[in-house]
């Protein structure tokens, strides 16, 4: 975790963008989206300490809290990144990257 290395896998992301956009047409700006994603792990400040949470002994609920925020965290730092993308297009790979992580906790919100 310390290296700040980061891995884009082309096959993988290439079946993501096809899968969420119906063709590779928009591959270019899905790459820059999902790197600036990464890059946002890779120089978040909170990162080791939330990780470093994980290890210990929390509530589903707050594994999926901490989870969320990592997440947001590097979305966060993406769209600093990308203020010219257009603003539909990456927010339609934020929310889909995102769902699962607000499915985790919508059983704990009262």
């Amino acid at each position: 975790m310390s290296s700040h290395t980061v891995y884009l896998y082309q096959k993988e992301i290439m079946e993501q963008c096809r899968m969420l956009f119906g063709s590779l047409a928009p591959l270019h700006s899905y790459i820059s989206v999902i790197l600036a994603h990464e890059l946002g792990h890779a120089e978040d400040a909170e990162l080791k300490h939330l990780s470093g949470l994980l290890d210990g002994p929390l509530t589903v609920s707050e594994q999926a809290e901490i989870r969320l925020r990592i997440e947001e965290n590097a979305w966060r730092y993406a769209e600093l990144l990308l203020w010219d993308i257009d603003p539909v297009f990456l927010h339609t790979i934020i929310d889909e990257s995102l769902y699962s992580y607000h499915q985790a906790i919508e059983p704990h919100i009262a």
